[in-house]
C-alpha cells in the first residue's frame, strides 16, 4: 500500500505541474505577460502609443501587438474577435451590445479622457477665429470663400480637409454640428490621415483641417512640435456674433474641462476579453494612475484626477 500511495501521490504531482505548462492550453497570458492584439482610431494614435511604450517597458514579457485605422475598421476587428481591445472615440452601440450578448461576452467600457478635435489652418491665414455656426455653414457648403468669412480675404475656396471618410472625426463633426448629417460638399473631402491633414493644410493657404488635439498637443514629442509649428490651430466660439477675443476657445485641457471648447468628446478603452488576461492588464493600466498621466501629456483631459505629492520644506 505504501508503494501505491506513493505512486498516486507523485502521479497527482505530475498532473497538477503539467496542467500550468501544457502547449495547448487555451490561454497563456497574464495581465502583465504574453501578447494580445489592440486596435485604436488613428485620431488617437499617439495617445495609445504611448500607453503601449510605457506598459512594455515596465513588463518586458508583454507584447502589445497595435493596429491603427478609420473608426469603422477598428469596430469591425473587435467585434470579429482580431483584436481583444479597442480605443475608441464611442461606446459599443446597441446592436452590437447585442452581438456580444448572444455570444455571452460582456465588453467592459471604461471612460478613460476627454479628447478635442482641433481645426487647423494655413500659417498665412490670420482667420483663426471661427464660430460653430460659420463651420456648420462650410459643410453644409452654404459657405464655400474665405470672403464670407472675411470679406478683405484673397484666399478663394474653402478647401475643408478630414483624415477619413469612415473616420471618428467624421462622425463626430457630423454629431456635433450638423445634427448626422454625412454627406458634405464637393470642397470638403478626406485624405487618410491625420499627418497626412496637416501636410495639405501647409501646402495650401486656403485649407481648413480638423485632427485629433493629441497629434499636436505633446510638447516632449519632437514630431507633435514639429506639426504643432507647420499650421496654426483655431480658436472656436458658440456665440452667433462673437465679437471679443474672450469669446473663443482653444483645444486645450482647461478648456475641455470647463467644456467651453465645443469640439469636445469622450475617449473609451473597451474590453472584450472577458478573464484576467494581458487585454485586462492593459486596460488596468490605462484607466490608472500612470494611464491618466499619459493622457495629460498627450494634451487630453483625464478622466480620472490622480493625486500629486508635493512636498514643502
Amino acid at each position: 500500500m505504501h508503494t501505491l500511495s506513493r505512486f498516486i501521490f507523485i502521479s497527482l504531482l505530475t498532473l497538477l505541474f503539467s496542467c500550468g505548462s501544457d502547449p495547448n492550453k487555451p490561454y497563456n497570458d497574464t495581465p502583465t505577460s504574453g501578447t494580445v492584439r489592440v486596435v485604436g482610431d488613428e485620431t488617437l494614435a499617439q495617445l495609445l502609443d504611448a500607453n503601449a511604450d510605457t506598459f512594455m517597458g515596465l513588463y518586458r514579457y508583454a507584447t502589445i501587438q497595435l493596429d491603427y485605422g478609420p473608426e469603422q475598421d477598428c469596430f469591425k476587428k473587435f467585434i470579429n474577435d482580431s483584436a481583444k481591445v479597442i480605443l475608441s472615440t464611442r461606446k459599443l452601440r446597441t446592436d452590437e451590445e447585442a452581438y456580444f450578448k448572444s455570444r455571452n461576452l460582456f465588453p467592459v467600457t471604461t471612460r478613460i479622457a476627454i479628447d478635442g478635435l482641433a481645426i487647423i489652418i494655413n500659417k498665412q491665414n490670420n482667420d483663426s477665429l471661427l464660430s460653430t455656426d460659420q463651420l456648420k455653414a462650410i459643410l453644409n457648403g452654404e459657405i464655400n470663400d474665405w470672403n464670407a468669412i472675411n470679406p478683405s480675404s484673397k484666399l478663394g475656396e474653402i478647401r475643408f480637409v478630414f483624415d477619413h471618410t469612415g473616420s471618428s472625426t467624421v462622425r463626430s463633426l457630423s454629431d456635433s454640428l450638423l445634427n448626422g448629417k454625412t454627406e458634405f460638399p464637393p470642397n470638403c473631402f478626406a485624405v487618410q490621415t491625420n499627418p497626412q491633414v496637416i501636410d495639405y493644410v501647409e501646402q495650401h493657404p486656403e485649407a481648413i483641417g480638423v485632427i485629433g488635439v493629441n497629434w499636436i498637443s505633446d510638447r516632449d514629442d519632437p514630431q507633435q512640435l514639429s506639426f504643432s509649428k507647420r499650421i496654426r490651430v483655431a480658436w472656436l466660439s458658440t456665440k452667433p456674433d462673437p465679437v471679443y477675443p474672450d469669446d473663443f476657445f482653444g483645444p486645450y485641457q482647461a478648456y475641455l474641462f470647463t467644456g467651453e471648447y465645443p469640439l469636445r468628446r469622450d475617449v473609451y478603452l473597451i474590453n472584450r476579453e472577458g478573464r484576467n488576461g494581458l487585454g485586462t492588464g492593459f486596460a488596468s493600466f490605462v484607466a490608472g494612475e500612470q494611464g491618466q498621466r499619459i493622457a495629460k501629456l498627450s494634451g487630453l483631459l483625464p478622466a480620472s484626477p490622480y493625486t500629486r505629492d508635493i512636498i514643502l520644506r
